[in-house]
């Protein structure tokens, strides 16, 4: 059983990746210190306290076989579904691994941090909330890193956006429905203690793989520094932020281009 301290509630956490990446294609199994990238994800938020199990979610595309039979070759679960509705495959996977409270991560963030996974489950537990999450788009702030992305919802809360969300945003964002409107669901965000809102640990395009890979380089092959310790590195390496200061962080209502012609 996890610690996540709630009746029993088993906590999944599910990764969600595909290869098609219009920004950077084939990203989530580009090397960084030796291995895929979405290895290093796998092994960060396996190191959380507060969940039961983790499973990736990627595509019945073609262009994901390489994805799946990475996890199958790693032992890894691994569910496919919907290229653009993300929100089904979400629901489909949840469901399948039978998980009453879900932690949402995107493959695209190798220095994920599973202390921060294990606040932001805490902090749902204590609140009481439908939906926690430590960053959430305009109007609130973010103020931790960009990569260290956390979203924790209830089964039913997912359930219930799963069957109500209409907008292309919401299917393929997963988790919009669940805070977009005032009142709709009970809403937690948890803070960084200081502003690092700025600072872009996520891998999107070449630049960002750029500054992770020079990143992990100077971690000394370790893989289980936290992102205070990953900050001090940071902060001592300003040509790392140099690098790609200048990537535009997708907004939450973006979508893929290609969604609509498929939807249609």
């Amino acid at each position: 059983m996890s610690a996540s301290g709630s009746n029993n509630e088993r906590v999944v956490a599910i990764i969600q990746g595909r290869m098609s990446s219009s920004r950077l294609p084939g990203k989530i199994l580009r090397d960084i210190d030796g291995q895929p990238m979405l290895l290093h994800v796998v092994e960060r938020v396996r190191m959380a306290q507060t969940v039961d199990e983790v499973i990736v979610a990627t595509t019945t595309d073609p262009s994901d076989d390489p994805a799946a039979e990475l996890c199958a070759q790693r032992g890894i679960p691994c569910e496919r579904g919907s290229l653009f509705d993300v929100l089904d495959r979400f629901y489909q996977a949840a469901r399948a691994h039978q998980a009453d409270i879900i932690v949402r991560i995107t493959a695209d963030c190798p220095l994920v941090d599973p202390w921060v996974i294990d606040r932001v489950v805490q902090a749902y537990n204590d609140a009481k909330a439908d939906f926690a999450a430590n960053r959430l788009p305009p109007p609130w702030k973010r103020t931790y890193p960009i990569g260290l992305d956390v979203e924790v919802c209830s089964f039913a809360a997912l359930e219930r956006a799963w069957q109500e969300a209409k907008e292309p945003h919401e299917r393929e964002h997963v988790m919009p429905y669940l805070y977009a409107t005032p009142g709709r669901f009970h809403v937690h965000v948890i803070n960084a203690e200081a502003d690092y809102g700025h600072l872009r640990w996520t891998v999107d395009t070449a630049e960002d793989l750029e500054a992770v890979r020079g990143l992990y380089a100077l971690l000394g092959g370790r893989r289980d520094c936290t992102w205070q310790e990953i900050l001090a590195v940071w902060q001592a390496h300003p040509e790392l932020e140099g690098i790609n200061r200048g990537v535009a962080h997708k907004k939450f209502d973006d979508v893929d281009q290609k969604y609509n012609g498929a939807k249609g």
